[in-house]
């Protein structure tokens, strides 16, 4: 008979079903079923990388390395630079992400941010980012004993040019602590964006002719 209260077990939810695996221990034993299930995951781990992007350019804050402002503050205000300026959005990435591998490679940033990037920018984009942090060297490598000059051995490249005003307008400026940059909260939506879609992968099936 109902005595008029709730009991816990009444609303106990049944428990949520793990994720669908593959059965496979070995790759070589893989089967289209199992590789669909993998595919399947790796969608929804893909749509979360801007997520773990804005993780893990929180760990850049507090980190100042020497500089007037600490690393993340110095994204911010590339990133800000760069957008009011009017630069696209997938320009705005860049320069939001391209010191992100301050922490894990800090002997190659450039080389880990460009490659972070790599499937959702522009050839362009990617060589600017990839390249930038020999471009920088311009405005500090001879205080340190390196050839200041090191950006010439690409000299005549298409993106030379494009990549030596990035460091000029927005990457060399950004390290004044009066300057007000935007919330990394602002270019959540944009990271999302430019990352929708990957333009190149090895894991993006080729296009049909005529397609």
């Amino acid at each position: 008979m109902a005595d008029g209260h709730s009991h816990p077990e009444e609303h106990e939810r049944a428990p949520e079903r793990a994720p669908e695996r593959a059965k496979f221990h070995a790759m070589v034993d893989g089967t289209r079923e199992d590789w669909s299930i993998i595919a399947d995951a790796s969608v929804a781990f893909g749509r979360d990388l801007p997520g773990r992007l804005v993780s893990h350019l929180k760990l850049l804050q507090g980190d100042c390395g020497g500089f007037a402002i600490d690393r993340l503050d110095h994204s911010l205000q590339t990133a800000t630079r760069a957008f009011q300026d009017g630069r696209d959005e997938e320009y705005v990435v860049c320069a939001l992400l391209h010191d992100i591998g301050d922490i894990l490679g800090p002997r190659n940033h450039a080389d880990i941010a460009a490659a972070i990037l790599q499937p959702f920018v522009s050839e362009e984009n990617h060589w600017m980012v990839a390249h930038h942090a020999i471009f920088q060297g311009y405005y500090f490598f001879h205080h340190l004993g390196l050839d200041r000059d090191m950006r010439d051995q690409f000299r005549g490249h298409p993106s030379f040019e494009y990549t030596a005003q990035f460091c000029h307008l927005y990457d060399q400026e950004a390290f004044d602590p009066a300057y007000a940059s935007m919330p990394l909260e602002a270019f959540e939506p944009m990271l999302h964006r430019v990352m929708a879609t990957p333009k190149r992968s090895i894991y993006l099936r080729a296009k049909e002719d005529g397609a």
